[in-house]
């Protein structure tokens, strides 16, 4: 009983040694198990009662007594109810017992078994972020071996990683040889795999809504016939697909098993078209003028793929090597499209996209109008003051050859929800001679980043820079100009002490051109990086200003501070990064988006060699050498 005395002195219980003197047979008392095993306690008793308001109010310690001990004697308990038959526990102390032994060994509750789902959203959100972030040297297949693992630990684990397992499919590089020589297949042998997981677990396909597929092609939208129909019985066996990336193949107007199987995904919300050339039309464009080059089945069955598309928000359509798509299929494509927020026209006939074309445009938010020569200043103008521009945040405009800086500076104040800003051409748009301009001749309200880049000097960006010294732009935060040439657009932001980034003094092939042709202008920005730092370098052998300390009338010393490149106080910041990181243009082009030559080389690669000190070994980290893939996001387009 020796062991007994602390406890019992502690929680103020009744003496186990009561319930001692009318044992059954064959039982032995252990006072361990009385001490640390709950027991029930005897319901009724003759001496003494306590109802159920009584035991509510009765001290914490009496209470916690009563859920601890149980009486297994015929001696009447201190604790009982009123009005109930005394009735003897101890028959039934063995079974008593071995349900407490089995509760008490049992195994404990999983942690994660009823956390919400937001929990294991962020973890996993977490786990994404080390994989994908830009220092890391991980790659989408030790993400996905990754994700597989944690799916293994427990069935709450299953459940929220098979969303994210299944939800964004990126499928990068070749395939491994291994499995190429276990399946004998010499392609797609992860495609095929996947086609058979989804076709045989229909709830999985489900959760697929982003799909990126191998794209090893070094020419552009150039596929093979089977592997073309591979990828399409992959997306029919999505349902909820909303977007195929980095694989994007020509449309030549004639019949293809994955153009048709996009058509039929109703969830859609991104596609591109890369339109091609195609032999009818190229005769009929010899003997007859636009419009009519295409004939009504060609027509009909474009028309036709954006029937089930009333979701999709965003579209790109190219025209490569003269493709044709003319302005009556155009302005049908924008009524059969009710959700088109983005849209990206490039690189299309004078006769195909036009100033009337441009007035056909929906209600959008982001817009982007590429190498189209039909577009004139006058069709820009009038969109200026229609009322479905109201709505456009974003606005796109490379190598249309605006001539007048009047268009753009009524684009900017008509377009009251403008908040970023592009411009790239050649030449200078300009003023009327002889027109008087009050400052600031450009301004914007809601603007926040502009993209100012014109190859050839002009009296533009000197225009530019006094609108911005004179508060045409109160939101302004950021300005990316390659083509600064004097350095007027940064000297209206915050000084900077270097621009320059380590990587480029490992550039040999900017720096023999510039050493080649120093006058050229070249459109790269290493070579505005190299510029904005030489104008930095050259503004700190001056001196700005002087700090005279003096003491008594005496002067101790003078602090000569150098001179530095902007205006201290602004809140502008003047930037050369690109969209892409790691390209050399500034805006991202449609030859970055379907550019295969990245995944076939090993420049920047993973085998999962970073995770080699795991104490598996080899054969867990190691998988075939993969380029790390950067998804080029579609929006990044505007």
């Amino acid at each position: 009983m020796a062991t007994m005395e602390p406890y019992r002195k502690k929680r103020g219980s009744l003496n186990p040694a009561d319930a001692t003197n009318n044992r059954m047979a064959g039982q032995v008392w252990d006072p361990a198990l009385m001490a640390f095993r709950p027991q029930r306690f005897s319901l009724a008793s003759s001496k003494s009662s306590m109802t159920w308001d009584e035991l509510e109010s009765a001290p914490a310690t009496q209470r916690s007594s009563i859920s601890s001990y149980a009486s297994l004697g015929s001696e009447p308990s201190n604790y009982s109810f009123a009005h109930t038959t005394a009735t003897s526990l101890g028959s039934r102390r063995s079974s008593f017992t071995g349900q407490a032994r089995s509760r008490s060994r049992g195994p404990r509750p999983p942690t994660f078994t009823n956390l919400p789902p937001e929990i294991y959203e962020c973890i996993i959100q977490q786990l994404r972020y080390s994989h994908f972030e830009p220092s890391s040297q991980s790659c989408a297949t030790c993400y996905a071996r990754d994700l597989y693992s944690l799916a293994l630990t427990s069935r709450g684990w299953d459940r929220a990683v098979r969303i994210q397992l299944y939800d964004k499919i990126h499928i990068v590089g070749h395939d491994s040889p291994i499995h190429v020589k276990k399946y004998k297949m010499k392609t797609g042998v992860r495609l095929k795999l996947l086609r058979r997981t989804l076709r045989e677990r229909r709830k999985l396909a489900q959760y697929v809504h982003e799909l990126k597929v191998p794209n090893l092609q070094s020419d552009i939208g150039v596929f093979s016939n089977e592997m073309i129909d591979l990828v399409a019985s992959v997306v029919m066996a999505c349902p909820n697909l909303q977007s195929l990336i980095g694989f994007y193949t020509i449309y030549n107007h004639e019949y293809d098993r994955l153009t048709y199987a996009l058509s039929t995904r109703r969830q859609l919300k991104e596609h591109v078209w890369i339109i091609g050339d195609n032999e009818a039309i190229s005769q009929r464009s010899r003997k007859q003028l636009p419009p009519g080059l295409m004939d009504i089945d060609q027509v009909h069955s474009f028309l036709h793929f954006h029937q089930s598309w009333k979701s999709l928000s965003t579209l790109l359509l190219h025209s490569h090597n003269q493709g044709v798509l003319e302005h009556e299929v155009f302005v049908e494509i924008f009524h059969r499209l009710p959700s088109l927020q983005h849209l990206c026209i490039s690189n299309f006939d004078v006769d195909d996209f036009n100033d009337s074309t441009l007035e056909a445009l929906p209600s959008l938010r982001s817009l982007r109008l590429q190498d189209l020569h039909g577009v004139t200043d006058r069709g820009l103008s009038r969109y200026a003051s229609a009322p479905v521009a109201k709505d456009v945040t974003k606005l796109c405009l490379i190598n249309l050859t605006i001539d007048s800086l009047m268009v753009i500076s009524k684009l900017l104040a008509n377009l009251r929800k403008l908040t970023r800003f592009t411009l790239v051409q050649d030449i200078s748009p300009e003023v009327l001679p002889g027109s008087i301009l009050f400052q600031p001749v450009i301004a914007s309200p809601q603007l926040e980043f502009i993209h100012w880049d014109i190859s050839v000097p002009g009296s533009a960006t000197e225009n530019l820079a006094g609108s911005i010294q004179a508060g045409g732009f109160p939101n302004l935060r950021t300005i990316r100009a390659p083509s600064d040439h004097q350095g007027v657009l940064q000297d209206t932001c915050r000084p900077r002490a270097q621009i320059v980034l380590p990587k480029d003094k490992f550039s040999n092939v900017h720096k023999d051109i510039r050493a080649s042709d120093p006058e050229r202008f070249v459109r790269t920005l290493y070579a505005a990086r190299q510029a904005a730092q030489e104008r930095i370098e050259e503004a700190r052998k001056s001196i700005q200003f002087k700090v005279v300390v003096e003491e008594n009338g005496c002067v101790r010393q003078i602090y000569d501070f150098s001179g530095f490149k902007g205006t201290i106080g602004s809140k502008i910041c003047y930037i050369l990064k690109p969209d892409i990181p790691g390209s050399d243009n500034a805006v991202v082009d449609f030859v970055d988006l379907v550019d295969g030559t990245k995944e076939t080389g090993v420049k920047d690669a993973c085998s999962g060699l970073w995770n080699a000190s795991h104490p598996v070994g080899k054969k867990w980290w190691y998988h075939t050498e993969r380029h790390r893939y950067q998804v080029i996001d579609l929006k990044g387009f505007f």
